[in-house]
């Protein structure tokens, strides 16, 4: 009985005893669809659409539990393929996807597959040239070493994939994109019950198109490894993030502002620990709160600063001068614009924030009288200003809030989903405000208009979508009812100067 525990032992930490802190070279692979093993030798590994190559080297067959595994990866124009680790042929374990291109509501490089999915990729796509195979021979185990000699165009990126006890981390181009702790009761639907931490060999597959992975290494570490930056485990028997991933339903907020106590780097912590994909938005124009940009020159140098971080890039088109101080060309660099009717011009021509109580100014009108003008400002500004999304929806001032069913009546609702259904803009469902109502939800789906989420926070405490997470429950929404930057066409739209500003 003892020798039968010790044996165990030894293969449960085989790696450690074994290569514990060696760098091995991932040469030796099996096609698991035709059985042929294949030793690379240093070559690249090409898998194409279809194709399935599960490794069989140094440290497979004690497995893998903690190591730091890295390649350089190429990508075929809309190829998608996925790494696999702690696998075997039965296909448990965890997935890391391999698939750029654009903001489409697709799973991109990097997503620790439906666990946190991603959609923005930090890679690019390239593309082979040509190919050729060269077999050069038999290795000393007997195997056919094949060598790809690949001329490809374009950039390779390179992926790191680390598990460090109970931590998973996912690193793209040199920046970490997932920090994922499992939990100790994680939430799994039956369609994932095998994406759970274990211990195994790698598998690359293709879905689609063709990848090549270069330099293909992993360094298995001691069972007692840890990451001292772990993220903090989330309970999620009770976590509706983790079921909406599960559903691969999109989980973005697309209306974060770094303000308040909330820095890029806090952003980003968050965002990988609550499985929320974040688009980070500054304000252009005047008036708002938080980082302000006020002509094209600041715009291209926020742009630089965030490009290359694992956010969705927004921007905010702020009071009601921005059309007019921004080309369309600066602020299209953006992955997507919005803009709310939280600032209008009143019916005595002056800006006024209605989100502040001392800028409302009823004088003399009814509430009534003031709601039709809310309305009208919000039709103009939506006909004239080229957003992508309509942010912060049917907002009212505060001491109308209480009446806001009363409001807003069926008809000046309908003239605002007109203007949305006519111009393709999208309609966000805003967690902080907790608008538009559902009643306004379930209507706007019945004509077909889009919507994302946001939550035009204040500081670093500001939750994770729950009433958006309601809507989709009692609105019925699903996937398809969700906007994505590649459906933008407010670069089509003319910018109309519709105020008249000195």
């Amino acid at each position: 009985m003892k020798n039968f525990a010790m044996i165990s032992l030894l293969l449960l930490w085989g790696t450690s005893c074994s290569y514990e802190g060696k760098e091995l070279q991932m040469d030796n692979w099996t096609d698991a669809l035709s059985g042929k093993k294949t030793e690379l030798k240093g070559g690249k590994l090409l898998v194409s659409e279809g194709q399935k190559y599960l490794y069989d080297g140094k440290g497979s067959e004690e497995g893998f539990s903690n190591f730091e595994w890295k390649a350089s990866v190429l990508t075929t124009p809309d190829a998608y393929a996925t790494v696999a680790f702690h696998t075997d042929q039965e296909g448990k374990g965890y997935e890391v996807v391999l698939h750029n291109g654009a903001i489409d509501g697709t799973k991109k490089t990097g997503s620790l597959d439906a666990v946190r999915n991603l959609y923005r990729s930090l890679a690019e796509d390239g593309d082979i040239v040509s190919i050729s195979r060269k077999s050069t021979g038999s290795s000393e185990k007997g195997l056919s070493v094949e060598r790809n000699d690949i001329v490809t165009q374009g950039k390779w990126f390179p992926v790191q994939i680390s598990v460090k006890g109970k931590n998973i981390t996912v690193t793209v181009n040199g920046v970490e994109v997932v920090n994922y702790t499992e939990p100790e009761n994680p939430y799994r639907t039956d369609n994932y019950r095998n994406r759970l931490l274990s211990s195994g060999t790698f598998a690359v597959t293709a879905q689609k198109g063709t990848v090549v992975l270069d330099s293909i290494t992993v360094v298995p570490l001691a069972a007692e490894t840890v990451n001292p930056e772990a993220s903090t485990p989330i309970e999620e028997q009770n976590d509706a993030i983790i079921k909406l991933q599960q559903q691969n339903f999109p989980v973005i907020d697309y209306h974060v502002h770094l303000k308040g106590n909330l820095t890029k780097e806090m952003a980003h912590a968050m965002s990988m620990n609550y499985g929320i994909n974040y688009g980070v938005a500054p304000n252009a124009g005047e008036g708002g709160v938080g980082r302000m940009l006020s002509n094209d020159k600041e715009v291209y140098e926020y742009f630089d600063e965030v490009k290359n971080l694992p956010f969705l890039c927004g921007v905010q088109g702020e009071g009601r001068k921005w059309t007019r101080d921004f080309s369309q060309k600066a602020l299209g660099i953006f992955d997507y614009l919005f803009t709310d009717a939280m600032t209008i011009i009143d019916h005595k021509g002056r800006n006024s924030r209605i989100y502040r109580a001392e800028e409302v100014h009823y004088d003399g009108i009814t509430k009534e009288q003031y709601m039709d003008h809310l309305v009208d400002q919000t039709v103009k500004i939506l006909t004239n200003e080229p957003a992508d999304i309509f942010a912060n929806p049917t907002y009212v001032p505060d001491d109308m809030n209480s009446d806001y069913d009363k409001y807003w009546t069926d008809k000046r609702v309908d003239r605002v989903l007109d203007v949305l259904q006519k111009y393709n803009i999208a309609l966000e469902i805003n967690a902080r405000y907790r608008i538009p109502s559902l009643d306004i939800i379930r209507k706007a789906k019945e004509r077909g208009i889009k919507f994302t989420f946001g939550t035009n926070n204040v500081d670093a405490d500001f939750g994770r979508l729950e009433y958006c997470v309601e809507a989709i429950e009692k609105c019925g929404l699903t996937p398809e009812d969700i906007w994505f930057p590649s459906m933008s066409v407010r670069s089509q739209r003319p910018v109309v100067l519709y105020n008249k500003f000195e």
